[in-house]
C-alpha cells in the first residue's frame, strides 16, 4: 500500500490528454516516474512495473493544477474568521458580528463582506450598536475596503469615519495588520491550507501576500513544508530589498528543496469593481462623477517597470478598469517589461491585440465573472469596454492563466474550471456565454505557466480525477473528487 508522503514508481492504468493521445489514444497507459520526471509510458501491461504503484484503474489524469493569485496567509487565516459572503444587508452582517467569537487577541473579524449591492450602507453608528467595545473588522471579499467600529478605529490608531469604512491603502494597511500573526500561527494556518489545496489537485500557487515573503517561505520549507510548488512576489516597498538581495524572477530560493522559486513585482494600480475604485473610461452608474482611481500614476509605474525590468524581475500589475489595464500596457510598451496583467476585469476592444503583440499575460480569476456578474449589471451597465473576459482574451492570442484571488474566492481549481466552462455558478443561464472557453483551455489556464500537457520528460506533477473532467458537466466539475495528487512524484493527497 502506498501512502501520502511516498514516492511513486509508477502511475498505472491512466488516460491522458495532449499530445500522448496522438499515439495513444484514449486507452489507458502507465507512466514511469522516475526522479520526478516522467521517464517512460507505455500502453497498460507492457512494461512490467517495478516499485511503488499507483492504480489508476483508467480514469483521467491531467498535469497538476496551479492558482496563478492566491493572497496565502490571508486565505489561510481566513478559515478562523466569520464568513460574511452570505449577508444580505448591512444591518444583517452588523448582528453577525456582534454575535460573533472573538478571536484570541481579543478582536472580531470577519470575510468575504460583498457589500456592493446591499440595500442599506455600512455606517459606523450602527456597527457601534450591534459589536460594543469589542474591536471589529469586516473585511470585503475584494480586500480594499474594511468596516471598522469605533473600537477598532481606536485600537488602529485610524480617526472615525462615518460610514466606518476604509479603502484602498488605508484597508490594506488594516489586512497586514490582521494577517500578522507570529510565525508559528501563521505557518501551521498556511499548512493545514495547503493540505486541502492538494486534496484540490493544487501542486502550485502563485503567493502576493502584502508581506516580505522569502524569510517565511524559507522558514516553512525548512520546518519541512512540502505540499505544493510556490512563486513567491514582493511589492514596491521591498524592491529595493530584493534588488540587494540579488533576488531574480524564476530563480530558485536556496533552502527550500526546489520548491520555491522568487515570483514577480506585484504594483496595485486601481482598485475594485465592488469598492467602485477600479479606474474606469466611464463613470459607475450610480455615482456620475465616479471613474475610479489610479492608485500610481503613469510615470511612476513607467519607472517602477524600468527599474525591475533592469534587475531581471518580472512584474504582476493589478490592472481592473478599463483606464488602469491601458495605463499598465502603456508601460509594457514603454518599458519592454515582462509579466502580467492581474485581473483585467474591464479591457478595452482595442487593447485586445495590443495586449497579444506585447506578450503580457492576462492573470484573471473566473469564479470572479460569477461572482460580479449582479455588480456589473448595476454599476458598469455604460461602459463599452469587454467585461469579464477569457473567450476574447485566448481568441486574440494573449497567454492566459488562471487562479482564485483566494481568500476572494475559494481556492479551488475545480471551481475556477467550471466558471470558466460554464459561466455561472447557480441555475442560471451563462453570463456572456460567448466568454465561456473549452475543457482544455481551462485545464490549460489553471497548469503551471500554462503547460497542460503530459508528455515524456515531463514533471510529475499529476491529478487523478475521479471524474472524467473532459466530460463532467457543471455540477460534477466544479466539485470533482480528486482521487490522487503527484508533486514531482511523491503524493501530496491520496482519497
Amino acid at each position: 500500500m502506498i501512502a501520502r508522503g511516498d514516492r511513486v514508481d509508477v502511475v498505472r492504468a491512466v488516460r491522458v490528454s495532449g499530445p500522448l493521445t496522438l499515439t495513444f489514444g484514449d486507452d489507458p497507459v502507465d507512466l514511469m516516474v522516475q526522479g520526478g520526471r516522467i521517464v517512460d509510458v507505455a500502453p497498460t501491461g507492457v512494461l512490467r512495473p517495478a516499485g511503488a504503484v499507483l492504480e489508476g484503474e483508467g480514469r483521467r489524469v491531467v498535469a497538476g493544477l496551479w492558482d496563478h493569485h492566491v493572497h496565502t496567509v490571508q486565505w489561510a487565516l481566513n478559515a478562523e474568521r466569520s464568513p460574511l459572503g452570505d449577508m444580505r444587508s448591512a444591518a444583517q452582517a452588523a448582528r453577525a458580528m456582534g454575535e460573533a467569537e472573538a478571536l484570541a487577541d481579543g478582536r472580531r473579524v470577519g470575510a468575504g463582506m460583498r457589500d456592493a449591492l446591499w440595500p442599506d450602507a455600512p455606517s459606523l453608528a450602527l456597527l457601534d450598536e450591534h459589536t460594543g467595545e469589542e474591536p471589529t473588522y469586516l473585511i470585503n471579499a475584494d480586500v480594499h475596503s474594511v468596516w471598522l467600529n469605533t473600537a477598532a478605529f481606536r485600537r488602529e490608531g485610524f480617526a472615525p469615519t462615518d460610514d466606518g469604512m476604509l479603502r484602498e491603502e488605508d484597508a490594506f494597511e488594516i489586512s497586514r495588520r490582521l494577517n500578522a500573526a507570529d510565525d508559528a500561527t501563521a505557518d501551521a494556518a498556511v499548512r493545514r491550507a495547503a493540505d486541502r489545496a492538494a486534496a484540490r489537485g493544487v501542486t502550485g500557487l502563485v503567493d502576493f501576500d502584502m508581506a516580505w515573503n522569502a524569510d517565511a517561505w524559507r522558514r516553512r520549507a525548512d520546518a519541512g513544508f512540502d505540499a505544493h510548488r510556490v512563486e513567491f512576489a514582493f511589492y514596491a516597498a521591498d524592491l529595493d530589498r530584493a534588488i540587494e538581495r540579488g533576488l531574480r524572477t524564476g530563480d530558485e530560493l536556496s533552502g527550500t528543496g526546489g520548491l520555491v522559486h522568487v515570483g514577480s513585482l506585484k504594483l496595485i494600480t486601481d482598485g475594485s469593481l465592488g469598492t467602485r475604485t477600479a479606474a474606469c473610461s466611464h463613470a459607475y452608474d450610480d455615482d456620475p462623477s465616479n471613474f475610479g482611481v489610479l492608485t500610481i500614476e503613469p510615470d511612476r509605474l513607467r519607472d517602477l517597470l524600468t527599474l525591475a525590468t533592469a534587475s531581471g524581475i518580472d512584474v504582476a500589475v493589478h490592472a481592473i478598469g478599463d483606464r488602469a489595464v491601458a495605463s499598465a500596457l502603456d508601460a509594457f510598451t514603454f518599458t519592454q517589461a515582462r509579466g502580467t496583467i492581474e485581473h483585467a476585469q474591464l479591457v478595452r476592444h482595442a487593447d485586445l491585440a495590443r495586449f497579444a503583440r506585447l506578450g503580457v499575460i492576462a492573470s484573471v480569476q473566473p469564479e470572479h465573472a460569477v461572482d460580479d456578474r449582479d455588480m456589473v449589471g448595476s454599476l458598469w451597465q455604460h461602459q463599452q469596454a469587454l467585461s469579464h473576459p477569457l473567450a476574447s482574451l485566448l481568441a486574440a492570442g494573449i497567454p492566459v492563466r488562471f487562479g482564485s484571488d483566494a481568500p476572494v474566492a475559494p481556492l479551488d481549481p475545480w471551481l475556477t474550471i467550471a466558471a470558466a466552462v460554464h459561466r455561472t455558478g447557480d441555475d442560471r443561464e451563462p453570463w456572456q456565454p460567448s466568454e465561456r472557453v473549452t475543457v482544455d483551455a481551462a485545464l490549460r489556464a489553471s497548469s503551471r505557466h500554462g503547460e497542460t500537457e503530459i508528455e515524456l520528460g515531463g514533471i510529475a506533477d499529476l491529478v487523478l480525477c475521479d471524474v472524467d473532467p473532459l466530460t463532467a458537466d457543471r455540477s460534477a466539475l466544479s466539485r470533482m473528487p480528486v482521487a490522487a495528487t503527484v508533486l514531482g512524484g511523491r503524493l501530496t493527497h491520496l482519497s
